[in-house]
């Protein structure tokens, strides 16, 4: 009989599990978290492969990156899975190649040369990565939000300029200007949070300043925002982040990115401090050389059972998968898809049929601010303001893998979003706020400045041509370490 905390918990696989099948999964997201559990009673060895030791919850990234969570909130230690999967083991390194014909994976450890794993199946669940459409200067000035570092370099300079803006003489303090490029979620999310923030403790925080002083601006192709959701809460989410005096301008893409401003395809030249880059991902360029068939996108093609077409046993799963109608590249899918595959792989190894992967539609969400959110479900229909903000919470927290994390999230959403006003205490989750570099920085980008104090006069192609003269500095690479 086994007793419940009393019988101790299997920590390793069976005797015989040296002659299992192995079955290796690229990627500790969403999709591959989530189809190693569901072999967590398959006869099969796993390797779960990333470069990150850890899980991230992307949907709370935007909260990191606007000091609102801790990091450690939003991520889960991939090696904790094994908890409930006894079976699998977890190895850290860079994906150099898969060869399917040899059913090898080629990785990088780190070490002399590169390892290769052989496998039985293999879950290709690798996911995507931020793409700039081949924009001029987006690479190099834009900070992308995909990764937990991207999201703590956001939080990071948000705070390191606004130190910097303290120092300006008090009447003309230098504004910061934060454009968000994309009106998607994402960009949405963040643009709320940052809204929130100027509207709840900017004056408290820095009382120096006029809340004026930080500036949120969402610059979106389209002309509309989240057109993931009906054309209802599309306005709806457009009212809210312009009563929070989030502007919009929709309608214009990036044509171009600067050190301090964006070009719209118009050529409107607008100011931005930091830009935000939230237009989309695509996936890694690397993948084309693994000899898989991909569609027009770049994701790989896969059948009704999410089999790679033409290649028995290999399996693709959440952004990187595509079947012939695509999903959405969100957390749900990539849940679903992972779960199917691994469940496929397991009733391959137990010589059962497979079954076809249908996916189940439990709604999209979205929050825009403090007692703000949009959530369409199934049957319950539409939810916005308090009650939306109270389903899009209860969602996230209970899709959140690890005790730990959902009590953490939970405890400081409801700290940060609770209350009132008079009530509310700042404390924002901060880290390293080095305004003196930020400082260095903006005084070194004179010749390339469009605004501020100290930048070159004169029209945008005065600036342009002045850069390029000989003679002007070029500060290399501003954003990053």
């Amino acid at each position: 009989m086994v007793l419940p905390f009393l019988t101790p918990r299997p920590t390793v696989p069976a005797k015989d599990g040296a002659s299992w099948p192995h079955v290796i999964i690229l990627g500790g997201g969403f999709a591959g978290a989530h189809a190693v559990g569901a072999l967590r009673d398959a006869r099969v060895r796993v390797t779960l492969i990333d470069r990150n030791v850890y899980k991230t919850f992307q949907p709370l990234l935007y909260q990191v990156a606007t000091a609102g969570l801790n990091p450690g909130d939003v991520t889960m230690f991939l090696r904790g899975l094994s908890l409930k999967v006894p079976n699998m083991r977890y190895r850290q390194g860079e994906i150099e190649g898969v060869e399917p014909e040899r059913k090898v994976v080629r990785l990088n450890e780190g070490q002399k040369g590169v390892q290769e794993l052989t496998y039985d199946y293999l879950i290709v669940a690798n996911g995507a990565t931020t793409t700039y459409f081949g924009t001029p200067g987006a690479e190099e000035h834009a900070m992308p939000m995909y990764t937990r570092s991207q999201a703590l370099a956001i939080r990071d300079r948000v705070f390191s300029e606004l130190e910097r803006s303290t120092r300006e003489d008090a009447p003309i303090h230098d504004k910061l200007n934060v454009c968000i490029v994309g009106g998607g979620p994402t960009g949405v999310e963040i643009a709320g949070a940052l809204a929130d923030f100027r509207m709840q403790e900017l004056d408290i925080l820095y009382p120096e300043m006029d809340p004026g002083t930080l500036q949120v601006t969402v610059l979106n192709r389209g002309e509309e925002l989240i057109k993931e959701f009906s054309p209802e809460f599309r306005q709806y989410a457009a009212d809210e982040l312009e009563d929070r005096g989030v502007r919009l301008r929709l309608g214009h893409g990036v044509k171009s990115v600067g050190y301090d401003h964006v070009v719209l395809d118009d050529d409107t030249v607008l100011e931005s401090d930091i830009t935000i880059w939230a237009a989309g991902v695509a996936i890694p360029t690397s993948v084309k050389d693994w000899g898989l068939p991909q569609d027009k996108r770049g994701r790989l093609a896969v059948d009704d059972y999410l089999q790679v077409k033409g290649f028995p046993g290999v399996y693709a799963a959440g952004d990187i998968a595509s079947q012939d109608d695509p999903l959405p590249q969100l957390a749900q899918p990539a849940i679903q898809t992972g779960q199917a595959a691994a469940k496929n792989i397991a009733a391959e190894v137990a010589g059962k049929s497979r079954k076809k992967f249908s996916y189940t539609n439990l709604g999209t969400m979205a929050t825009i601010g403090r007692h703000a959110a949009i959530a369409e479900i199934p049957v319950v229909g539409g939810l916005t303001g308090s009650l939306g903000w109270s389903a899009w919470l209860g969602v996230h927290i209970v899709k959140m893998i690890g005790h730990r994390n959902q009590r953490a999230v939970a405890m400081n959403l409801i700290s940060l979003y609770g209350g009132t006003r008079a009530t509310h205490q700042p404390n924002p989750v901060v880290g390293e706020v080095d305004s003196l570099r930020a400082a260095r920085i903006f005084e070194a980008q004179a010749p390339h400045r469009y605004f501020g104090k100290g930048a070159l006069a004169g029209t945008p192609h005065d600036r342009e041509a002045a850069a390029e003269a000989p003679g002007a500095r070029d500060i290399s690479d501003p954003i990053k370490d």
